[in-house]
């Protein structure tokens, strides 16, 4: 349609229909497993409304969505389309790495064609929207969401979250198998007080504008089809009712142009967050704020047309809204061809096909981490290894939000084991949780526990395999329930039960090799200390067995970096890396005075760092080459180090580039990553790795509120990790 179309299109909608476009109702009330009486009328949501709802959460399938599709348009008096909306994480069938293990891949790109492949999954099933990409920066293990985003550095952020919206949207949305992008949660969702989820969010406007808003910008940047509203208040005012964040940040200074929609039952949040006293309020405030659908709460369906009727909002604001909506629809192709890619026939050709399990094992491999490793790993084929732990013969290592994935159709570490023809012993030695713990997920509720006898006889078979064993894989971790929404922890370790057979099993076995599986960054000082080699797997998706066993016997040679920080322990989060400088700072074994910013009894360093990763072999780095050390502002300045293999495997490293602004109208943080180059090496190979600094790089939101650079010296720094102190000094002159 052109626009004129739309804009005559929507002249002739009466008030309810717009309005109902901006109503999204879940897939049950379509599908008959929901039924609009009792409660759910009193919010608004009734036969008719559900009838002319623009848009549906939740269901997918090409037969089940076409038959919705076309019933729906049957009945609509303008035969407009219905919007299908799902989460479409990481993977819909064919599941791949959670987004923080694909963040430690260190490689953008990757994740944008492994969120192409699930659009592709996603489009022959019906689904037009995914709300996916989350552009939330994150600090704070203890939020169990940090597994949705990619860590916390905003410029490695802003690069996954354009190439994650350019791998689901394409060049155009109307091609075959792309769908739209939802860049989540706007803003600062990823800063809860306390690490705890749905809570208040406490940052100056400095802070969200520097290190919180890039990403989402990025989205804004690639077209991002779709923003959702964060449940969190920013000064003092939730985003979903927020005019300024929503309509003088988001449209007039980032130029969004696309569908605002609000998180599930947000804008009925409005009155739990103390900020509107009843549905109708609420209902003007989200508005105003230009949240253009209410997800999931009828409060739009019910008020509106109401407050237009009677003054008190403007039916251009309705208008405004609903254009975009359609708009969305026209984007997608769905006025000439309602069902899109939607075909029974493709989804069995495409879903889980060959090309996209190779792709789920390339993508996991890349974002394991060693984190450690005392000469143990790569296993020699043939030893005489003892396989434990209840990670050991499970399917399910596909992360809190895959909840549509089919643990059916994933392999586990002991078939994969089996596969490459090794003979070896394997036991569970005890559940993935303890009896004292209760799982719950979207869809699902589970309890693992078993009976004390049945841990007892577990916990000794391992323990007796463990002693016969030249070495010991251990298999531990978090359950995938135990991170993502949710899932908030003021422990994040791992599983009592799993720590004693971790314990129970050094003890008469030191020859141990712990393979990690987590949501997020864990307090494993205690598995640090006492494992000889610990590989983080994450929660790695359907090839998930298959690539650890590649790592585990050296057919890859790891290269994951952390896109977080592993705190030593809980005390010290949120930690990260990019930190501002203290007055009074401490560095260990060179500040030794007592008024200085450090803990008493732990180290204020993270037990690992963002960046942090090791390989099976070795590389040496020379010292930083810089070809001036003064530029202006329209010049460049070229770094180059020189890299090494000095080991007896090809590896592949990843080098970072950092910079500090030594002195500045605002305090600048340490280090800040500014890019990063992966090189792959043979045995006794060099090469020379050059990257440019220009004047863009050193720009900041100065003190005038402005995104500028000032004249001052600065440091640069090349290395492996965030720790380096491989640095030089230049300076930018006016």
């Amino acid at each position: 349609m052109t626009r004129h179309e739309l804009t005559t299109l929507m002249q002739e909608m009466s008030l309810e229909e717009k309005v109902n476009q901006m109503m999204q109702v879940a897939g049950g009330f379509f599908t008959g497993d929901m039924v609009a009486m009792g409660p759910i009328r009193e919010k608004g949501i009734d036969d008719g409304t559900i009838s002319s709802a623009g848009s549906v959460i939740g269901v997918y399938g090409a037969e089940k969505v076409k038959k919705i599709q076309q019933e729906y348009i049957e009945k609509h008096p303008h035969k407009i389309p219905l919007l299908f909306m799902l989460d479409v994480i990481n993977g819909l069938k064919t599941i791949f790495p959670i987004p923080l293990a694909q963040g430690a891949a260190f490689e953008p790109e990757l994740s944008g064609r492994c969120v192409q492949a699930a659009a592709k999954e996603a489009a022959v099933s019906g689904v037009h929207v995914t709300f996916a990409p989350m552009g939330d920066l994150v600090r704070d293990a203890r939020w169990g969401r940090v597994m949705e985003s990619t860590g916390e550095d905003p410029y490695l952020n802003s690069l996954y979250v354009k190439a994650m919206v350019k791998g689901f949207q394409g060049d155009d949305l109307q091609e075959k198998y792309h769908i739209a992008a939802c860049v989540k949660h706007f803003a600062g969702y990823g800063a809860p007080t306390a690490g705890r989820d749905y809570n208040t969010v406490e940052l100056s406007r400095h802070t969200l504008r520097e290190f919180y808003l890039p990403a989402y910008k990025a989205g804004v940047d690639a077209d991002a089809a779709m923003m959702m509203t964060s449940f969190n208040t920013i000064d003092g005012i939730p985003a979903t009712g927020n005019k300024w964040l929503m309509r003088d940040v988001l449209r007039e200074e980032m130029g969004f142009d696309g569908v605002v929609i609000s998180d599930l039952g947000a804008v009925e949040e409005l009155i739990c967050h103390g900020y509107c006293a009843d549905r109708r309020e609420a209902a003007v405030r989200s508005v105003q704020a230009g949240v253009d659908i209410d997800m999931m709460t009828g409060i739009y369906s019910e008020q509106l047309c109401g407050l237009i009727r009677q003054g008190v909002l403007s039916e251009s604001l309705i208008d405004e809204a609903v254009y975009r909506i359609l708009e969305l629809k026209n984007r997608l192709g769905l006025f000439e061809n309602p069902y899109k890619d939607a075909d029974e026939c493709r989804e069995g050709e495409i879903i889980l096909c060959r090309e996209h399990r190779e792709l789920a094992r390339e993508s996991a491999r890349k974002s394991f981490v060693l984190l450690k490793n005392d000469g143990m790993l790569p296993l020699a084929a043939g030893s005489r290894t003892a396989y434990i732990g209840p990670y050991t013969d499970n399917r399910n290592i596909i992360g809190a939000w895959s909840f549509i994935g089919d643990t059916d159709c994933i392999t586990t570490i002991r078939e994969a084991v089996e596969e490459r023809g090794e003979e070896t012993v394997f036991c569970q030695g005890c559940p993935v949780i303890g009896a004292d713990a209760w799982l719950e997920g979207f869809a699902e509720k589970t309890d693992e526990a078993v009976t004390p006898e049945e841990c007892r006889r577990m916990m000794e078979e391992a323990i007796e395999q463990a002693k016969q064993a030249q070495m010991v894989v251990l298999s531990i971790g978090e359950h995938r329930l135990q991170s993502g929404e949710a899932t908030s922890n003021a422990n994040i370790q791992i599983p009592q039960i799993q720590m004693e057979l971790f314990q129970k099993v050094c003890e008469v076995n030191d020859q141990v090799v712990v393979v990690l599986f987590a949501g997020r960054p864990l307090d494993i000082r205690e598995i640090s200390a006492k494992a000889k080699a610990v590989l983080l797997v994450w929660m790695p998706g359907t090839e998930g067995a298959r690539a650890i066993t590649d790592v585990l016997y050296g057919d890859y040679n790891p290269t994951g970096k952390l896109p977080m920080s592993f705190p030593y322990c809980v005390g010290q989060v949120p930690v990260h890396y990019n930190e501002y400088p203290t007055g009074r700072p401490y560095t260990e074994g060179r500040n030794q005075g007592r008024f200085r910013s450090r803990y008493l009894d732990i180290p204020n360093r993270p037990l690992y760092p963002f960046g942090y990763g090791l390989s099976y072999t070795q590389f040496e780095l020379s010292p930083i080459e810089l070809d001036r050390k003064n530029m202006r502002r329209e010049e460049t300045i070229h770094v180059s180090v020189e890299i090494r293999n000095a080991g007896q495997m090809t590896g592949t490293e990843t080098l970072q580039l950092y910079i500090h602004d030594l002195a500045a109208s605002v305090v600048r943080p340490i280090k800040e990553l500014k890019d990063f180059r992966k090189v792959t090496l043979k045995p006794g190979e060099t090469q020379k790795v050059s990257f440019t600094i220009t004047e863009n790089q050193l720009r900041f939101l100065t003190e005038n509120d402005k995104w500028e650079s000032e004249p001052g010296e600065f440091e640069v720094f090349v290395g492996t990790d965030s720790t380096t102190a491989n640095g030089a000094v230049f300076r930018l002159n006016i």
